[in-house]
């Protein structure tokens, strides 16, 4: 994350949103690859500095996946820049497109076994309105014919569980049948993410799109079904996992209510599986990933780099704990959690749990705690992935599931902001090897986000290492013999955030057999009107190219990048247009 960049990004409809971030459990035995082992290398030099919580008002906050800024701005109405964009899409000449083609072929139709790494694009959040309608149809319609034209493979969409299953058991396809529609036509592939849980309140959200009305009055009725920290804060972005199998919903277990969502998606998109919707991401917690709801930002609660707190005290949670501690023989653990683990925004040595020395984290007590918290979020991913592979077993259609890239206090022995998030992850203990393992169980991909940052431009006094922790996520499902897949945590536009993704994205990691192994696939954080602008769109262009040639690239860079100039010059008028018109 360069520094000196400012991060403008919108949504189509002109509404500013942050960057975006996205980010286990185990035996002992298990941990063959360690955290140690990955932090080892000398430190970058220092580039920036993150300051404790009582300066963070003082000084600018640190740019972060988690912290990024936002610059205001004025976008009136779109509707005529929306005509004007479509209309000169229409107009575009076919040779262009087919010159730039030629020059690389279209991800989709790849040869078995010829490298590069496909690269899909991220909706906005609110590609489908309220009223289960396209939202902004024209200028949706004339992006995706951009994004095919310059060699993307496809798009990645939230299918909101709020939106459609407005009454339980009811569900309105409306707006996604036609946007799935618009996707097939113009050739792209698509990965649908089931998105369990609410939009508003976390990082890069611009817009708020709630649970179901009928599951949220079940939480009002009972709001222990909401994640619970040890002062009482609900957290109602996504419903507690420490319910999954009791009928809490209206009669229906969430995860039945998830079974039945995902069954229904099939069930009426059964004619697109396999070749226009090849992939279901499936929605484990809060901002769709595999985690507990840590770190909220929502009035103001944590803040980066804090190291966030246990969500553990609904009274489902402290049921499980009161059993396993029984279970245990050691009946006084199962009372509450760690009482010593600090506040969201303390940093590890501020909170005696997390100290490298003497802290609870490393004690038999902490081993006790941490293994129960990791494997009750583990087997929630097990329960749902159970009843995904169930569900689109034999429909041509990849399952994956996203785990947050949480790379602040990497550096330090209890890795805090990971344990609080549910990833047993330390500098003695491999946390995502159990993780990777329960995908490959079912045969679903791991999907890992902050591939585009670099150790050097975080800062160092949080001891941020997103590298390292990519590198350890590579070698853990290189273990496992599950495939990894990535996003970019922030809005990034510029040639070094583009080189780090394609080496991520490659593989190109010291220790990593290299052979052909690549990423399986990547998503780029998010269409808006910033990629269209004139120079984001160049190298957003170039950068399609290189991910699609891979280890396959024979040719410089510099050659790919003159092709790629050329096609965009040959479309500058379109791509011009639409940048000036969305933003105006």
């Amino acid at each position: 994350m360069a520094l000196s960049m400012t991060h403008q990004i919108g949504t189509l409809a002109g509404t500013p949103i942050q960057a975006e971030s996205g980010s286990g459990a185990g035996e002992p035995s298990m941990a063959t690859v360690s955290a140690a082992a990955v932090w080892k290398s000398p430190a970058p030099s220092i580039r920036c500095r993150a300051q404790k919580p009582d300066a963070l008002d003082a000084l600018s906050p640190p740019l972060s996946p988690c912290r990024s800024p936002v610059l205001g701005g004025i976008r009136p109405d779109l509707s005529v820049a929306c005509q004007a964009f479509a209309a000169e899409m229409e107009a575009l000449p076919q040779a262009a497109v087919r010159e730039h083609k030629e020059v690389a072929p279209a991800a989709g139709s790849r040869e078995k076994g010829s490298g590069g790494v496909p690269v899909f694009v991220m909706m906005p959040l609110d590609s489908v309105t309220m009223n289960n309608t396209v939202n902004r149809r024209k200028a949706m319609n004339a992006s995706l014919q951009a994004l095919k034209s310059a060699g993307v493979e496809g798009i990645m969409m939230d299918v909101w569980w709020g939106l459609v299953e407005r009454e339980p058991g009811s569900y309105n396809w409306g707006g996604y049948a036609e946007l799935l529609e618009m996707a097939k036509k113009h050739g792209l592939k698509v990965q649908a993410v089931m998105s369990f849980h609410q939009c508003g309140g976390n990082v890069g959200d611009s817009c708020s799109i709630p649970l179901p009305k009928w599951a949220v009055e079940e939480v009002d009725k009972d709001p222990d079904l909401a994640y619970t920290d040890q002062w009482g804060r609900r957290n109602y972005e996504y419903i507690s996992l420490g319910c999954d199998t009791l009928p809490v919903l209206k009669g229906r277990t969430p995860v039945q209510c998830y079974a039945d969502f995902m069954r229904a998606f099939r069930d009426n998109f059964q004619h697109l599986l396999g070749e226009t919707i090849v992939e279901i991401q499936v929605g484990m917690g809060p901002a769709g990933e595999l985690r507990y709801p840590s770190y909220p930002e929502q009035n103001g609660t944590w803040k980066f780099p804090g190291i966030g707190a246990f969500q553990c005290y609904d009274k489902y949670m402290l049921s499980s704990l009161k059993a396993a501690a029984e279970a245990a023989g050691k009946a006084e653990w199962g009372h509450t959690g760690p009482t010593d683990a600090g506040h969201y925004n303390n940093w590890p040595e501020d909170a005696p749990f997390f100290k490298k020395e003497g802290g609870g984290w490393n004690s038999q007590y902490g081993e006790f705690f941490l293994s129960w918290y990791s494997q009750m979020l583990l087997d929630h991913g097990e329960r749902i992935l159970s009843s995904a592979k169930s569900v689109f077993e034999n429909t041509g259609t990849k399952i994956s599931v996203k785990v947050a890239g949480i790379h602040w206090h990497y550096g330090t022995r209890s890795h805090a902001p990971e344990l609080t998030a549910g990833y047993y992850n330390t500098r003695y203990r491999d946390g995502y090897l159990p993780i990777a393992q329960m995908l490959a169980r079912h045969g679903a991909i791991f999907n890992f986000t902050c591939i585009e940052m670099r150790d050097h431009e975080q800062p160092q006094d949080a001891l941020c290492a997103p590298e390292k922790l990519v590198k350890q996520v590579a070698l853990a499902t290189q273990k496992a013999e599950v495939p990894l897949a990535g996003e970019n945590a922030l809005q990034r536009y510029d040639d070094y955030a583009h080189e780090q993704i394609l080496r991520s994205a490659l593989l190109n990691i010291d220790g990593y057999p290299q052979e052909d192994k690549e990423m399986c696939a990547f998503t780029y954080l998010r269409m808006n009107p910033d990629l269209f602008q004139a120079d984001n769109w160049r190298r957003f262009v170039a950068f399609v190219k290189k991910m699609k040639e891979g280890k396959n690239l024979h040719r410089c860079w510099e050659q790919v990048e003159r092709e790629a100039e050329h096609f965009v010059h040959v479309t500058q008028p379109l791509v011009q247009e639409a940048a000036v018109a969305l933003r105006h």
